[in-house]
């Protein structure tokens, strides 16, 4: 779990994806959209509706008749922020709806803040055009306020998330998503394929496909045949990421659990299809300390499938997250973690100390480790997860690669990523000088001429 960084802070970040000019007498409402990409994208849904619906979206609390406050609810941090959003929201406004995880729990949300018009969950848009409607009355002009193509985007033009399912049957201890999203509930391919294609019409050079669990999808609709232009594509993610791989665009793959037929996905790296980019969640490495997640316990099979995996593509990075300081963790468990660290040596990594969550199951567990324990864990954890990114990015130094663009500052530099990076979560590679006439989005060739520890810098050849 991770939060908006503030440059995904649709409060914070610049004017949403197209011409928002308002008009007199146009409502106009804005958006706070807290917790992970998934959410992001229900804030964009929610806003392409109320945009067709005739609202203007106020990049600011002062230029909006309402706020909609999207919350998480997944850690006590997370609840913390997303209720001092929410009072914010209403000190600055006044009019404030929120909706999203922590929706889940109204009676939370209103013990705190009494004065918030409505409370709705996660992925409930009628309930929240429904609040809207309520406190902001629609007033749309048929002549000017028209859906835009796209719809609206809260991430820059060049990259978009695309959400593909909702929801998980797993039950980790540790995890109250599948309480608040539900069980897997998977969008038809052709949807997806659609809903994509759009987007690379639109100008989108990455495609970052999301779900709860990615490499799933499907499962629930039994992988059943969707039609999509002269052939039927299976609800499949190898079916799904293929197709992806022929509009043109980056695809990157997040949050894939590692079941064996994740083995399906490497080919279409290897043959330029969908980046070279695996985001695992593995959690840790321990049997013991795994079983009692309520997660695979085959750390060693873990192993052999990513020598494997490097096999056939050798370019492929795995980006993981771990939790240290898990009920019951001795420090001979943790000790494993290290040294299965060794063996994996994987390229990406984010570690997080164990919080209790309400509702989890892992609450209930026995022997929770001390705090100073859990944040000496993180320090060493984090020491060598560093160490192997350092010894990584340096091997790079010499190579030549495609980066894409996201940003020039005024200064001409140029903040951009590799096929290895992802936005917001993963490092960056910086050209400081030749830039000109470059432009976010734009994908350019480069030598990498230095490195740091999880970052890189290359000349444009």
């Amino acid at each position: 779990m991770s939060q908006n960084p503030p440059s995904l802070r649709p409060d914070l970040a610049p004017t949403p994806r197209f011409d928002d000019t308002r008009r007199p007498g146009q409502p106009s409402i804005g958006m706070v959209s807290l917790g992970c990409p998934k959410a992001l994208v229900d804030s964009e849904r929610i806003l392409t509706r109320l945009r067709a619906e005739g609202y203007a979206i106020s990049p600011d609390y002062t230029g909006a008749d309402a706020v909609i406050v999207n919350t998480c609810g997944f850690l006590d941090s997370a609840k913390a922020e997303s209720l001092e959003a929410i009072g914010e929201a209403l000190n600055e406004n006044g009019k404030v709806i929120v909706t999203g995880c922590l929706g889940a729990e109204p009676e939370y949300i209103t013990g705190v803040h009494p004065r918030v018009l409505a409370v709705t969950g996660p992925h409930q848009y009628e309930q929240v055009l429904d609040a809207v409607h309520g406190a902001v009355p629609p007033a749309p002009d048929p002549f000017i306020d028209l859906l835009p193509a796209s719809g609206v985007s809260l991430t820059p033009r060049h990259y978009s998330y695309l959400k593909i399912s909702e929801g998980c049957n797993h039950k980790c201890k540790f995890c109250i998503i599948p309480d608040m999203r539900g069980k897997l509930a998977s969008r038809p391919a052709h949807a997806i394929l659609r809903e994509a294609e759009k987007l690379v019409d639109a100008g989108v050079k990455e495609l970052l496909v999301i779900s709860q669990d990615t490499s799933a999808y499907g499962v629930d609709r039994k992988h059943d045949a969707n039609p999509w232009k002269d052939r039927e594509v299976r609800s499949h993610i190898t079916d799904l990421a293929r197709e992806l791989g022929e509009l043109g665009a980056w695809v990157r793959l997040h949050y894939i659990y590692p079941y064996p037929h994740v083995r399906e996905l490497i080919p279409l790296m290897a043959e330029g299809k969908i980046l070279p980019y695996l985001d695992i969640p593995f959690q840790h490495a321990h049997t013991d300390t795994l079983r009692r997640m309520a997660r695979p316990a085959a750390a060693e099979r873990t192993l052999d499938r990513i020598a494997e995996w490097r096999d056939i593509c050798p370019d492929i990075t795995l980006r993981s997250t771990f939790i240290v300081g898990y009920p019951g963790e001795t420090e001979e468990e943790f000790q494993t973690l290290l040294d299965w660290m060794d063996e994996a040596q994987l390229d990406r990594v984010g570690c997080f100390q164990y919080e209790n969550v309400d509702g989890a199951r892992s609450n209930e567990l026995p022997d929770h480790v001390p705090d100073e324990v859990k944040q000496d864990r993180w320090d060493r954890f984090m020491e060598k997860a560093q160490a192997i990114s350092e010894a990584k990015l340096a091997a790079k130094v010499g190579k030549v690669m495609d980066v894409i663009v996201d940003d020039i500052d005024e200064d001409g530099i140029a903040t951009c990523r590799t096929k290895a990076d992802a936005p917001e979560i993963d490092g960056n590679l910086f050209i400081d000088e030749g830039t000109e006439g470059l432009s976010a989005g734009d994908i350019v060739t480069v030598e990498v001429d230095e490195a740091s520890e999880y970052d890189l810098w290359g000349r444009r050849v």
